[in-house]
């Protein structure tokens, strides 16, 4: 039986990762970066992936990881998703992570477990794990891949970035340098996570999967990746809610604190509600993946529909009820709204779940 509580062990990984990012990723050093030239703080991500060794958390401790579970990984992103804070943990240690665990890779897996590279799943963001094996990109039979990747995120950081590609026998997955690749940073909604194209002209790379293995390592980074994010997101929505309760305390109207008008209270009664539920499909799909369960794509598909919403609908309130506040640029609100309404799109829409969801419980369509 599943278990959706926190262990002790888990609370006090949340409480280590939280300490450091109220001390390093606050609003206003995080708000100063998205206006700089280098908007992530890879002083930080040094810190969270070789010094408290989170890039590795999910890696066997025989591969150079910490020899835990995808249970601690969602703790890691809730947190970070409770700060935004601009590290390329998604990218890296979740999706790069992922398909060369799932590919059964020994070479590079450790060098990103311990933080000494940064590693990129290059397939745009806003594909599902239903799509089936992502195109655009070919493979000759020299190994040399051609093909533009578009939207791929954490890339304008990475060190290596994780290819899938069309090759002469069929899909395979490939690694490629980042000097071997023109990597493009595009504009994105959400500042704190950067995108950028890929192409690759005839580029020397390393076969890492070949068809046998390739689809399904893809198929399951993104499984892992869309399962995971839903932790950030209820990470995100909290602190929406915190942050909202705490302001509507302390500003005054008519001589009472606005929190204590009833409608308000309202409001915020059904969003405590919304995260309540939205935490228990995200760690649901957080410990089916942990114990790689046959009910993992059930648990994907509700926990990224489910808390996509709730994290916008939070973001959305907390501009909402901050006032004429929440719509400046120095309240953080903007930053957890861009990071909601560009989560929502990441790795599938929650209509895309939902419809895949509806295909895994037989589910006839209307």
């Amino acid at each position: 039986m599943s278990d959706l509580l926190y262990s002790e062990v888990e609370e006090d990984l949340r409480a280590s990762v939280r300490d450091l990012l109220a001390d390093q990723a606050g609003f206003s050093a995080v708000l100063a970066r998205t206006e700089s030239a280098e908007p992530y703080d890879l002083k930080l991500w040094r810190t969270l992936a070789a010094d408290l060794g989170l890039a590795g958390l999910a890696v066997p401790e025989s591969l150079g990881g910490q020899g835990a579970s995808y249970r601690e990984v969602a703790v890691v992103l809730e947190e970070l998703g409770r700060s935004v804070a601009p590290v390329p943990f998604l990218g890296s240690a979740v999706l790069a992570t992922a398909a060369l665990q799932a590919a059964g890779d020994e070479e590079l897996l450790p060098r990103l477990a311990g933080g000494e590279l940064i590693g990129a799943l290059a397939v745009p963001l806003t594909l599902a794990p239903d799509a089936g094996f992502p195109g655009g990109v070919e493979a000759n039979t020299e190994g040399a891949l051609s093909g533009t990747i578009r939207t791929v995120a954490d890339a304008p950081v990475a060190d290596v970035l994780i290819v899938p590609a069309a090759g002469p026998d069929g899909p395979g997955l490939y690694a490629v340098e980042k000097t071997a690749a023109t990597i493009t940073e595009v504009v994105s909604l959400d500042l704190t996570r950067r995108l950028a194209d890929v192409t690759l002209d005839n580029a020397s790379s390393r076969l890492l999967a070949g068809p046998d293995r390739a689809a399904a390592a893809v198929r399951r980074a993104l499984l892992a990746g869309a399962g995971l994010l839903a932790s950030e997101q209820v990470g995100l929505a909290q602190w929406c809610l915190d942050e909202t309760v705490a302001y509507l305390k302390q500003r005054y109207q008519f001589g009472r604190p606005v929190g204590s008008f009833q409608a308000l209270k309202h409001r915020l009664a059904d969003l405590y509600l919304e995260i309540v539920s939205a935490r228990a499909t995200a760690r649901y799909a957080a410990d089916a993946l942990a114990n790689d369960i046959e009910d993992v794509p059930v648990a994907v598909a509700v926990a990224a529909s489910t808390c996509s919403a709730v994290a916008l609908h939070a973001a959305e309130e907390t501009v909402q009820l901050h006032g004429g506040i929440g719509m400046t640029w120095e309240h953080p609100a903007h930053l957890y709204l861009k990071r909601a309404k560009s989560d929502e799109l990441a790795l599938g829409t929650p209509g895309r779940h939902r419809a895949a969801l509806a295909g895994l419980v037989n589910l006839p369509p209307a």
